[in-house]
């Protein structure tokens, strides 16, 4: 496990959210995506995709 939050890019499918995500929790990355887009379909819709792309971008820089 990391100490601190990065990108997967390699293993990522969009920005590597996900998956850095999975690197930091240890959780497994295909269970994180489907539960993000179950959450972003049901719950938060377009607040999720913004939430998804501005993680994305802070993470980046």
């Amino acid at each position: 496990m990391n100490s601190s939050f990065t990108l997967d890019r390699n293993n990522g499918k969009i920005m590597g959210v996900c998956a850095g995500v999975a690197n930091r929790t240890g959780l497994d990355v295909t269970l994180l995506r489907v539960g993000l887009v179950l959450l972003t379909l049901c719950a938060l819709g377009p607040i999720g995709v913004v939430a998804y792309l501005l993680a994305g971008w802070l993470a980046e820089g």
